[in-house]
């Protein structure tokens, strides 16, 4: 058998013709996978872009956490600060004819250098101009007072009250030794 000039042809024209189908299979899987590097590259670039305008503004937190970290409470370790969230809370609530009926405390929770203590507050009673009076004096109070979970529901048989839970977020600071003047920030009684 032999094969003529003309079927030489076509059977290289098929291979060629093969051969590129392969390669163009082959790049396709390549050129998608170089388009998804160079979508991870371009959000990476991003990240890096917004973590480097954070760390050019170093210079601006800084300052503004000297300005505030006079206004956190400091106490000295191992003292109990429950007495001293409990007492700001009840003096607000009281102030305002805000009744608290059932509260829990939290354990206390590190966050860097700052402590928090978290008090849920189970159960609560007020008509809204006390409860608006309380939220009103508990941010007046600053940075260290956060209400972060609120229910609110009207209370049954008592139409101008609501009744309702939240949560309570302390921040304070612990002094690495006592201070006297440490204890005359914190307003012992």
């Amino acid at each position: 058998m032999t094969v003529s000039a003309r079927e030489k042809a076509m059977a290289a024209i098929t291979l060629m013709a093969v051969l590129y189908g392969v390669l163009g299979l082959s790049l396709r899987g390549r050129v998608e996978k170089m388009r998804e590097l160079r979508a991870v590259h371009r959000e990476q670039k991003e990240l890096m872009a917004q973590r480097d305008a954070l760390i050019a503004q170093r210079a601006d937190w800084e300052q503004q956490y000297n300005g505030l970290k006079d206004l956190m409470p400091v106490f000295e370790p191992g003292r109990r600060v429950d007495t001293y969230w409990l007492a700001i809370m009840d003096r607000l609530a009281a102030k305002n004819n805000f009744s608290i009926v059932k509260r829990q405390i939290g354990a206390e929770q590190p966050a860097g250098d700052v402590f928090e203590m978290p008090i849920e507050c189970k159960d609560w009673e007020g008509s809204l101009d006390a409860l608006v009076g309380f939220l009103y004096d508990m941010q007046s109070e600053g940075a260290m007072l956060d209400v972060r979970q609120m229910y609110i529901r009207p209370a049954p048989n008592k139409p101008a009250l609501l009744r309702g839970s939240f949560k309570l977020h302390c921040a304070y600071m612990r002094a690495e030794t006592a201070a006297p003047e440490t204890a005359d920030k914190e307003g012992k009684p």
